[in-house]
């Protein structure tokens, strides 16, 4: 693998003021041009007469997860036999303990703590369960069946939407960004990327798995297949194209001119794709933020905390089983960071651009990056804690 000798770039080091101008930006969209949003958001692939996948958001979301997994080489896969403990860990976080915390702290906190604040008659509109057609009237988990300009839709308590979005952000491990962060707090690289490529598989099998489970005992709709249908547009797709191009790439050009070329330029498109998707989802709820500006906060309190949890959980375990540091500090980043790219993508095709749950997902790349760059600072300022 080619050790990576470039700091943190331009775009990730301002991505939460890219984001905080996204929330303005999409805002005074949808004040001034509230049609524009809703027109592209119309442009939907549709089975049995509801939309399933916007085609802008997919195009955009499609280049989010693209460039991450194009930087997987598969071979590393196959080393992650000879680190056996740091994968275990990191295995074990990600999928035994941090989908079930984020269920609970949000549960805490936006069913109980928030409840009030929120609002306890509060409600929010969610897209019917893929290949559901329940009359209007009908009760459907937490929801009931309304119509609403012609469409059938579910009408749920808000806080349970902004929980569905906390779950899916909770069973999302591992961005392409934690690899980033692994380099800035000086850690094994290779570890991490062998982590980014066994979470990608993994999230194929158990993401649909765990996130359909929790948000049945969430009392929201479970449409399995558009929940395994999104892996496979979000995940499957990009991961194929990725590991193809990859290999004719570096066949055609040659290592050198892919990681130096090539994956530089793909980060501003990855990026600005975010970003697009980004204005797109706050356009749609601007009046719910300017109704309630606390809202943004009601949502990143339990994300914060979840994010702080794992990444005490990890470290001290790292430490409790003798880590080095080069592995111990990304096994905790990779385990304190989520895949928000799947997140959004699935939260939009589950349950709609413009639901509560998809705003939560948002929240979670807004706090993202001033959490991980502290968390990388105390994992520099601790390394004395572990042997070498």
């Amino acid at each position: 693998m080619t050790e990576k000798t470039h700091d943190i770039g331009f775009f990730e080091r301002y991505l939460t003021l890219w984001v905080a101008l996204c929330i303005v930006a999409g805002i005074l969209l949808g004040a001034f041009a509230p049609e524009f949003a809703k027109t592209l958001d119309g442009m939907s692939i549709d089975v049995n007469g509801a939309p399933v996948v916007s085609i802008p958001i997919a195009v955009c979301l499609f280049f989010m997860m693209y460039p991450i997994m194009v930087k997987i080489d598969f071979a590393e896969v196959v080393k992650a036999g000879k680190s056996v403990k740091p994968v275990s860990l990191t295995l074990f976080v990600n999928w035994a303990i941090k989908p079930f915390t984020m269920y609970g702290i949000a549960t805490l906190f936006l069913g109980g703590l928030f409840y009030e604040l929120i609002g306890a008659d509060a409600v929010d509109l969610v897209k019917m369960p893929f290949g559901l057609d329940l009359p209007v009237g009908s009760e459907y988990g937490s929801g009931t069946v309304v119509l609403q300009d012609g469409v059938k839709m579910l009408e749920v308590p808000l806080w349970r939407s902004y929980l569905a979005g906390c779950i899916l952000l909770g069973v999302a491990p591992c961005t392409a960004m934690v690899l980033v962060w692994g380099y800035l707090a000086r850690g094994n690289a290779g570890h991490t990327l062998v982590m980014v490529a066994i979470n990608s598989l993994v999230m194929l099998v158990l993401y649909g798995l765990i996130g359909g489970f929790l948000l049945g005992v969430g009392q929201l709709p479970v449409p399995w297949e558009a929940l395994l249908l999104s892996i496979g547009i979000y995940v499957a797709l990009p991961l194929l194209a990725g590991y193809y191009s990859r290999k004719w790439i570096i066949a055609s050009k040659g290592p050198i001119w892919f990681e130096q070329k090539f994956l530089h330029l793909l980060t501003p498109v990855t990026i600005g794709a975010l970003l697009l998707t980004l204005i797109l989802l706050f356009s749609f709820k601007g009046d719910v933020i300017t109704a309630n500006p606390l809202t943004i906060l009601w949502i990143a309190i339990p994300l914060t905390i979840q994010t702080l949890l794992i990444f005490a959980i990890t470290y001290l375990g790292a430490k409790l089983w003798g880590f080095s540091y080069e592995n111990a500090a990304p096994s905790a980043l990779i385990g304190a960071s989520n895949h928000f790219e799947v997140a959004i993508a699935t939260a939009v095709m589950l349950f709609g651009l413009s639901s509560g749950a998809a705003l939560a997902t948002v929240v979670g790349v807004l706090i993202e990056v001033p959490l991980m760059l502290a968390l990388v600072g105390f994992c520099k300022k601790t390394k004395g804690w572990f042997s070498d």
